[in-house]
């Protein structure tokens, strides 16, 4: 391993150690329903999407609609990927000028028999 890299990762240890109790203290004001200092910035954006999003906060969600809400995130989450990748070429902060990702790479879905990105075939490809 390179210095560059050893020093990143103790950078990020130091980091993550450093900020362990002010975090720990923070999600235990939250959790317990006290007054947190970050609340008086996060508190207005967060109600805002509550009134975009139509979510009554007083509410408890049922589990059918926690499920949907979660499948409605991840198909917006993966339309947008999706889109990101299609429309690259188009999208301003691309200096190298790559061009989109082509359809069928752009997509995860892969079956058993279809070849691997260096295209040879998988091991559990049919005879």
């Amino acid at each position: 391993m390179t210095t560059n890299g050893t020093l990143q990762i103790v950078l990020y240890m130091v980091v993550l150690i450093a900020l362990a109790k002010p975090l720990g203290a923070y999600m235990a004001d939250i959790y317990e329903g006290k007054p947190a200092i970050l609340n008086q910035f996060g508190a207005p954006v967060e109600r805002l999407i509550y009134r975009l999003c139509g979510v009554k906060e007083s509410e408890e969600m049922s589990w059918t609609r926690y499920a949907l809400a979660t499948l409605w995130f991840s198909l917006v989450g993966l339309l947008t990927v999706y889109g990101l990748q299609r429309l690259q070429h188009l999208l301003p902060f691309n200096p190298a000028g790559m061009a989109a990702v082509s359809p069928d790479s752009s997509s995860t879905r892969r079956s058993a028999s279809s070849p691997t990105p260096t295209g040879r075939a998988t091991a559990a490809s049919p005879p």
